[in-house]
């Protein structure tokens, strides 16, 4: 991928080369050991807890799918009640409880 400058003109990147670190083995001269560092991780109880909640959740779906389409047909045909009231109270509640 080229860079283009301010000036218009294209740049080549840069390669970098990585050197991978090693060391002498004290009882073979020659050899060469990686001296690297495993990357390890260590998950929270807290995290533990919520794998386990999963785990034990029954697998249903967590959409009614027979209410999500009887509400489509009744905005489809025109006979789902809509209390603007309501829908500006629940609004303005949401906003106060926003940070």
């Amino acid at each position: 991928m080229t860079i283009e400058s301010i000036t218009g003109r294209t740049q080549n990147p840069v390669p970098i080369k990585t050197s991978q670190k090693t060391g002498i083995d004290s009882d073979k001269k020659g050899s060469v050991k990686n001296t690297e560092k495993e990357d390890s991780i260590a998950i929270t109880t807290v995290a533990q807890e919520i794998k386990k909640a999963f785990e034990s959740s029954p697998a249903a779906s967590a959409v009614d799918v027979d209410r999500v389409s009887s509400v489509k047909r009744a905005l489809a045909d025109g006979s789902y009640p809509i209390d603007a009231d309501r829908i500006a109270k629940k609004m303005i509640q949401f906003e106060i409880s926003m940070p």
